[in-house]
């Protein structure tokens, strides 16, 4: 049966501008800071002023791990992938429901189990030759073939038996059994004649030589580490030309820093505002604030005991925290409520189950009577019972005999994290639990995830329309096969969880049976504790109006610009004329909140590894 079928041909569109929603730190790590501040000033690829021509500049504080898509995890970098190569199929930028971009139809087989997609006629690659089926075969095989090719998406071809090119316009994919993500592939097609040359996909950064080819409407032409990345518009791209002819990420070591650049012009757009650095751009002449439905949830996870994949136990967790009540305890001990008032100002909702509000159909909340809610009373209630008492000095011991203390690893770039960590600090230690807050860089949190000597540490996540990967990061197979890797930010394994995401996985006719599904896999994320969801924060971004005259959001209804990929925005972003400023339909609906872009310490080196990229960085 066919699935969807785009307009025939290869032909510039535009999606209709929806109206948009309007309203109106800390430090990164010293070492970032200290190079920065005797770097020249950031410039960009024209070397003119931050609006001048055709040139949008974004400002960014995260670090690039790889511009090769086979190991790139983080946001930042993913971002750019998703301008710079081509996808089997997007998201709708105003529904955010799947939509043609390479394949411009598809059909499935009635048992589910062969997927067949017509490849877009007329489109190529930004060196000339054309993209066809073979590239698209060549890219999941090689992801199927190759477990370094696998580091980042490995999760997106399990349970591909074959794929084949029939002809340049014909992919077939044969699946082991029905999977309800064919059409949420979120993989960068890669040009065969390039990728096929390389011989270690686990140590190729794709940063060799300028500019990238790629079949986005932006082509990569230009890094400095600390300093900018520089995409050019592909004028040959087949949706047509973007509006802009340059987009220029540029770094700084704080947030601060990007607010004053996009006050005085040397920056066309940030995100990742505080409510206070909102309320304060509010009324700015030519700046503009768009609130929207955040995407991410904030969290903290336990450490249970790390293990491989194989049961080899490594790190030096507190052995306490194998007890799932002393978990549950915890998470007992922690105010949502007040965490989404006094650190956000109300811009956000407390956190319940691993999917965001957003997502109507995927998110969800315990049933009357089966919640872990505020209750420190409570709290205690359950320590006393289980054996854990109260030392004179306030601080229990567990019947082990082992003193309740806890390290708490906490990104030290995000002043939300570093209150929401403060209040924990408190908290807990109204429960008999001492907590030591680290407020690190996020190589040092990253360090202590991957080697597993921590207690709590933070976390945060954005999540796609179709939430698969975000849970494919807890099953068994997610652990890290030796220690000091990890694909998940959670030393967890549940056998009840794993056969329960098999399940939601080929579910794909039946829409309400995999919803509840995947509520039953939230559901023991939650009772296990080990991965606790604290909010789920409103994304804040702002920009000049005098230099943006128009720009897309995703979805249509309160989204957000740098959305799920950003392909959408910078694609359909308009240059102003003369400072004319973004056209705002009437009944713009309005929110606010802190979308997340998290700084990166530490200057001396190029790329940022997969060890360095944290969990809360990614996605």
């Amino acid at each position: 049966m066919v699935i969807q079928q785009a307009p025939p041909g290869p032909r510039p569109y535009r999606p209709s501008r929806p109206g948009r929603a309007l309203r109106g730190s800390a430090a990164a790590g010293a070492a970032l800071a200290l190079a920065l501040s005797a770097m020249p000033a950031p410039v960009h690829a024209d070397e003119g002023d931050a609006g001048g021509g055709d040139t949008l500049t974004i400002g960014i504080g995260q670090q690039v791990d790889s511009f090769s898509p086979f190991l790139a995890q983080l946001a930042l970098t993913t971002r750019i992938h998703s301008l710079t190569y081509p996808t089997l199929t997007t998201y709708d930028p105003e529904t955010m429901e799947p939509a043609p971009e390479l394949a411009e139809s598809w059909d499935t087989s009635d048992d589910g189990l062969t997927w067949t997609f017509d490849i877009r006629d007329g489109v190529e690659w930004t060196d000339g030759e054309p993209v066809t089926a073979e590239d698209v075969a060549w890219t999941f095989s090689t992801m199927m073939e190759d477990s370094a090719a696998a580091t980042a998406g490995g999760n997106y071809v399990e349970g591909f038996e074959e794929v084949t090119a029939e002809d340049d316009s014909t992919v077939r994919i044969e699946l082991e059994e029905p999977r309800s993500t064919m059409l949420a592939l979120n993989v960068p097609i890669l040009p065969e004649h390039i990728w096929a040359e390389i011989d270690d996909y686990g140590e190729y950064n794709n940063d060799e030589e300028f500019p990238v080819v790629g079949s986005g409407p932006f082509v990569l032409t230009g890094y400095e580490p600390n300093r900018s990345i520089t995409l050019e518009a592909n004028e040959d791209h087949w949706r047509g030309a973007p509006g802009f002819d340059t987009l220029v990420f540029r770094y700084y070591p704080d947030k601060d820093g990007m607010v004053e650049a996009l006050r005085n012009g040397e920056l066309s757009f940030i995100e990742g505002l505080t409510p206070a650095q909102a309320d304060a751009l509010e009324g700015e002449d030519g700046v503009a604030v768009n609130n929207a439905t955040g995407n991410r949830f904030q969290a903290f996870t336990i450490n249970p005991g790390a293990e491989t994949q194989d049961g080899e136990e490594f790190g030096d967790g507190h052995p306490s925290l194998a007890d799932t009540t002393l978990r549950q305890a915890i998470v007992r001990a922690i105010d949502k409520e007040e965490l989404v008032g006094k650190v956000y100002g109300g811009y956000a909702d407390p956190a319940t189950g691993y999917i965001p509000s957003r997502f109507e159909d995927y998110t969800w909340a315990p049933d009357d009577g089966e919640s872990l809610d505020f209750d420190p009373d409570a709290a205690n209630e359950m320590l006393d019972e289980a054996g854990y008492e109260m030392g004179d000095d306030g601080v229990r011991e567990s019947p082990d005999g082992d003193r309740l203390e806890l390290r708490m690893h906490v990104h030290n770039d995000r002043p939300d994290y570093v209150q929401v960590g403060q209040f924990m600090e408190e908290w807990l230690a109204e429960i008999g639990i001492e907590v030591q807050g680290e407020y690190v860089d996020p190589g040092v949190l990253s360090d202590a995830l991957y080697d597993a000597e921590y207690d709590l540490i933070f976390t945060g996540w954005q999540v796609n329309p179709d939430p698969d990967y975000v849970l494919s990061l807890h099953t068994c197979d997610a652990l890290p096969e030796t220690p000091g890797s990890m694909r998940g930010d959670a030393y967890f394994c549940n056998e009840e969880y794993d056969e329960l995401y098999e399940r939601q996985f080929s579910e794909y006719e039946d829409a309400d049976a995999r919803k509840e599904t995947i509520g039953e896999m939230q559901r023991i994320l939650y009772d296990e504790a080990v991965v606790n969801t604290l909010t789920y924060p409103n994304a804040l971004e702002a920009y000049r109006t005098d230099q943006i005259a128009d720009i897309q959001t995703q979805p249509a209804e309160g989204g957000l610009i740098w959305g799920q990929d950003g392909y959408w925005a910078w694609w359909s972003a308009e240059p102003a004329q003369g400072g004319s400023g973004l056209r705002i339909p009437a009944g713009a609906a309005a929110g606010i909140g802190a979308a997340v872009v998290l700084l990166a310490a530490g200057a001396g080196f190029l790329l940022w590894r997969r060890r360095a990229a944290t969990a809360g960085d990614r996605e």
